[in-house]
């Protein structure tokens, strides 16, 4: 079993689908000889090294280190448990999953029914768009369609409107306290969390409905907090989504950028007018999961922000996160006053497209705002710029680039380079955000080569399993891993079983990094007879290793008996180290 599903079930899965299909559907292939290859959507690069194998049924990035099956694939991808992973492709492979009561089928149900009663909430919350909180919609100059589509609604102003409907449904109190929709009284009961507002639904990158946003329309109701958001639940986490995206997603893609802005009408007014590719941070400070987020559909991102200084700050702070992930930051500053939304109404969608064009890269930017703050002309005011500008720098990866900055950077300032240089080589390498995932660049395994060389050729040729298998045993394998990967396979091929790579994967994933097994699938292709000197070669080694590393401990043993004066260990330790001996001198 894996999880909760039988490995049977998850091999008929993945037996059913093509992988290539399924990569494809996400990002553009090219093939490659027998392969595919593509720029790696979990890394920022210029030159392809993500590679599918469509014999295989697996990929690999060459950069990353990334790789997998399909499962795999749409976990990194689209940020999915694996349980999740398998539901979407077993429906995409017509594939029942069987039902099972265990504390992951349960977490599983009340996921969905928490998705439920979102839903549930949001068609409630449409039926009660009443005439006065729809006029201000439409005097905020978004059109019936966009109500529709953005699936807007109106808490009214009773107390336990929603409370009520949903007892009327039979929906369990404790779900939707779950939701956060409802909070309890202190003298007992319950109330609405949202009340005389109106409510914007946050969706998840599957359209499901997650949390709520909610605003007041009324100008009487101006010392209430103008918005009240969802709490964390279950299925939400504040600075894990971004609004739109769900609808937005496949223009950023088609564009390669993405527009970020800060609330829900600066995103609804712009997409409106034809500016399909943005997202709103929620009203919070991006996050490190938010770049990640954005980062499977692009590597290049547009930001308008806050003109004021503390807008300015969040800025720049939020430019460091992007610059660690790799991706490409440009900054729209539009006047004093103005946001997205009322920039729209007052000049035109294409006068902020025209912004947008003309954004300014994250050098132009820094230098603008630290040079209204410093003064450029005192060597003090070189000194704090150049301090706050080169740890920024020293995140970027692209070593050309980098040295770009820092000569522009002593031209700015007019000073000469090696200055700067020298100040910029004091600066220790930035710490990775806490919770960062592997670096861009993979490092290698550290696997004995002839242990990778005959997993490798099992994993090509089934018939050549049975005769390793004769020579050696899975301990002969000194490495954790593969000797758990060569003790899986003589388990298949004793079930009669071919060896698929993909399907071998599943019963692996607790074992760590497999990048050798992934890398295998993309060494090119011996011939028979070459396969069968490296096996006989392969072979000899690690019977010689295993000798060696077996007269290393029984040297190591002999000496803590001798020390610790144990005649009767040190007789039957010398006995089994000449034994040794002479067994080498017979071959």
């Amino acid at each position: 079993m894996t999880g909760r599903i039988p490995d049977n079930i998850l091999d008929d899965i993945l037996s059913r689908v093509n992988i290539v299909e399924v990569i494809a559907a996400c990002i553009p292939l090219k093939r490659a000889g027998r392969n595919f290859k593509a720029t790696c959507p979990f890394h920022h690069e210029k030159t392809p090294s993500f590679m599918v194998s469509p014999d295989r049924q697996i990929y690999h990035c060459f950069g990353c280190g990334a790789g997998g099956n399909a499962f795999n694939f749409l976990m990194q991808y689209e940020r999915l448990e694996f349980l999740e992973a398998v539901k979407m492709l077993a429906k995409k492979a017509g594939v029942v999953l069987p039902e099972n009561q265990s504390h992951d089928s349960r977490q599983s149900s009340l996921i969905e029914q928490l998705y439920k009663i979102n839903e549930m909430a949001v068609s409630f919350y449409e039926r009660n768009l009443n005439p006065p909180a729809r006029n201000y919609l439409l005097k905020r100059g978004i059109a019936e369609p966009t109500i529709k589509l953005f699936r807007l609604g109106c808490a009214s102003e009773k107390w336990e409107a929603l409370f009520s409907h949903s007892r009327a449904k039979n929906i369990n109190i404790s779900l939707l306290e779950k939701a956060g929709l409802i909070l309890p009284r202190d003298g007992g009961g319950y109330y609405d969390r949202f009340r005389k507002r109106i409510i914007f639904p946050i969706f998840d990158v599957k359209s499901r409905p997650i949390a709520f946003g909610a605003r007041i329309w009324e100008s009487g109701e101006a010392n209430s907090s103008k918005y009240i958001n969802s709490p964390e639940t279950p299925i939400y986490t504040k600075g894990n989504n971004l609004y739109g995206l769900n609808f937005t997603k496949d223009a950023i893609r088609q564009n390669d950028f993405a527009v970020i802005v800060e609330g829900y009408l600066d995103l609804i007014i712009p997409y409106q007018a034809g500016l399909h590719n943005i997202v709103a941070s929620l009203g919070t400070a991006l996050t490190l999961e938010q770049a990640r987020l954005l980062k499977r559909y692009t590597h290049n991102v547009v930001m308008i922000y806050d003109p004021d200084a503390a807008g300015q700050m969040a800025t720049l702070r939020t430019l460091d996160i992007f610059i660690e992930e790799g991706m490409d930051v440009r900054i729209v500053s539009l006047p004093q006053g103005y946001d997205p939304d009322s920039y729209v109404h007052k000049n035109g969608i294409a006068a902020l497209n025209e912004r947008i064009g003309s954004a300014q890269n994250l050098f132009d930017y820094q230098l603008k705002v630290f040079k209204s703050r410093h003064n450029i002309k005192e060597p003090e005011g070189k000194r704090k710029i150049a301090s706050e500008m080169l740890p920024t720098i020293k995140k970027i990866k692209d070593s050309i680039l980098r040295g770009e900055y820092i000569r522009k950077l002593a031209e700015e300032l007019n000073i000469a380079e090696h200055y700067v240089l020298d100040e910029f080589n004091k600066i220790k390498e930035a710490k990775a955000y806490p919770g960062a995932q592997a670096p861009a660049l993979k490092k290698k395994t550290d696997i004995n080569p002839t242990e990778k060389l005959l997993i490798k050729l099992m994993l090509e040729e089934n018939h050549l399993i049975e005769r390793i298998r004769q020579c050696l045993s899975p301990a002969d394998f000194q490495d954790e891993r593969t000797c758990k990967i060569v003790s899986v396979i003589f388990d298949v091929l004793e079930q009669g079983k071919n060896i698929e790579t993909h399907k071998l994967i599943n019963s692996l994933r607790e074992e760590g990094n497999l990048d050798f097994i992934y890398e295998s699938a993309f060494m090119p292709e011996l011939s028979l007879e070459e396969k069968d000197r490296i096996i006989e070669d392969c072979i000899r080694r690690l019977k010689v290793e295993r000798v060696k590393t077996k007269r290393r401990l029984l040297h190591d043993q002999i000496k803590t008996a001798q020390h610790l004066g144990d005649e009767e260990s040190l007789s039957r330790l010398m006995e089994e180290f000449h034994h040794l001996i002479k067994s080498e001198g017979d071959k």
